[in-house]
């Protein structure tokens, strides 16, 4: 490939991300605000957030956590926020996975640790995986509320979840650079409605 071709490749990759965010923008502010709602409602009542996904949704799911563990705003000193993501104990995963079957690596964890008033924040660029759906499925049935962060026309979770923030692209890469610009739009509004004040 030429400099010429590669430099196209670029520019577009940098178009289609401007375009993406900026249609994200226009789409999802108010489920946003809604978002957060859930989110400081389950935390002043003594619940926890719960994050899952796959590959670099189980990416996402940890960065959301440690924004909301540790914080999203350097020198803003506040309270931690109870959060956990499904995807880091490896022991679990892959026992539950040998044992109970791959699509129910997440679901195992949800039985185990949610509880009526936490919230569980999905992360699918399909809306389709099925560990993520039957996570989803055992949250709902445990009065755990659902946050759905997902891609392309929301896929089977769009209907599942409480509160669905699809991006609105058929392109797994902008869809997760997106998910990763509304992670930190959450942490921003949480800590600022939790903590507003302190630090």
């Amino acid at each position: 490939m030429n400099i010429d071709r590669k430099r196209e490749r670029v520019q577009a990759a940098f178009h289609r991300s401007i375009e993406t965010l900026a249609r994200t923008q226009e789409q999802l502010q108010e489920s946003l605000l809604q978002a957060t709602e859930m989110l400081v409602s389950a935390i002043r009542q003594g619940g926890k957030i719960l994050a899952c996904g796959n590959g670099g949704s189980a990416a996402d799911a940890q960065h959301f956590v440690a924004e909301l563990v540790v914080r999203l705003r350097s020198g803003f000193n506040r309270p931690a926020i109870p959060a956990l993501a499904l995807t880091t104990d490896t022991s679990i995963l892959t026992a539950g996975a040998n044992d109970y079957g791959f699509e129910n690596v997440f679901a195992r964890q949800v039985e185990a640790l949610g509880r009526e008033g936490d919230v569980l924040v999905v992360f699918s660029t399909s809306g389709n995986s099925p560990n993520v759906v039957e996570a989803t499925r055992l949250a709902r049935q445990k009065g755990v509320r659902v946050i759905g962060i997902l891609g392309g026309d929301g896929g089977a979770l769009k209907k599942m979840v409480d509160l669905p923030l699809i991006v609105d692209s058929r392109e797994t890469a902008r869809i997760q650079e997106v998910h990763g610009v509304l992670i930190h739009i959450l942490c921003d509004l949480l800590e600022t409605e939790l903590f507003d004040g302190i630090g």
